[in-house]
């Protein structure tokens, strides 16, 4: 591994009595640190295709995911801002920083949920019950993402790993609606939320003839370790995704090949609205 822990970046947990003041500090830098990796958890899926997935067309992958994302509820954003660099916000000080949402919508005495996705986010030091009483009601969130300049940014540069259910969470609690009936619609609403410079890196790799699997696999393919906080927490997983994407970059992509790639996201790639 390329690294170890890094003690001097820090995983800046938001909840709902310190949400306005940690968009404030995201407002502050969002000019000067205008790339955004992004990461959700989410209680699984509940509803799966009968066939192998690989065989699943685009818009069938849609309605299953549509299904999912307007039976079940968010439970984190992880959201990590870098420069052209690679460097994080550190606001004059010697640490550098990332954020980690954590929501309340999510109630799980009483919502649907993949039972072995819930124990697997136990066991990664999620507490549900804290996000019940202290997260961040969504309804506020997407207030302040519309006023905080994340969105309708046409400089914005989007990091994420298969991101079709990431951007499905987001666009449900943003619009405050279920998904759109239509992939192509679904499609468009994201270009207009977020611009056209997204990313997805599970969509890329099939241009990486040596990357394959999971987040975690292609780290370890690359040999980039994971810089702070643990596996399936947001906050963590959006910084090694950004950190897997700056050297996926490196390794695979030369002279701005990336580019044509923006807009595209894994599992929905054949239907994709430019």
């Amino acid at each position: 591994m390329s690294k170890l822990k890094d003690e001097s970046i820090i995983i800046r947990e938001v909840w709902a009595s310190n949400l306005e003041y940690e968009f404030s500090l995201i407002r502050q830098v969002i000019h000067q640190y205008s790339f955004i990796s992004l990461d959700t958890e989410f209680p699984g899926v509940i509803h799966l295709p009968k066939i192998d997935r690989r065989y699943v067309t685009p818009s069938e992958h849609y309605r299953y995911l549509k299904a999912n994302v307007d039976a079940l509820n968010l439970i984190q954003v992880g959201l990590t801002l870098s420069d052209a660099h690679g460097n994080l916000p550190n606001f004059g000080g010697s640490n550098c920083y990332l954020w980690e949402f954590n929501f309340c919508d999510f109630d799980i005495n009483n919502d649907l949920y993949n039972q072995d996705s819930i124990d697997m986010l136990r066991r990664q030091g999620i507490d549900f019950d804290r996000n019940f009483s202290h997260g961040v009601d969504s309804l506020s969130f997407a207030k302040l993402m519309f006023s905080s300049v994340l969105l309708f940014h046409k400089s914005i540069v989007w990091v994420t790993f298969s991101s079709a259910y990431d951007f499905g969470y987001l666009v449900k609690i943003l619009t405050r609606k279920n998904l759109p009936n239509r992939l192509e619609d679904f499609l468009n609403v994201i270009e207009a939320l977020f611009g056209k410079n997204v990313y997805d890196m599970k969509h890329m790799m099939k241009f990486c003839h040596a990357l394959y699997g999971g987040l975690e696999r292609v780290a370890t393919i690359l040999n980039v370790s994971r810089a702070a906080g643990k596996s399936h927490q947001a906050g963590s997983d959006s910084l090694l995704t950004w950190h897997v994407f700056k050297k996926m970059i490196d390794t695979c992509f030369v002279n701005n090949m990336a580019q044509k790639h923006a807009g595209v996201l894994f599992g929905l790639e054949m239907i994709a609205v430019k």
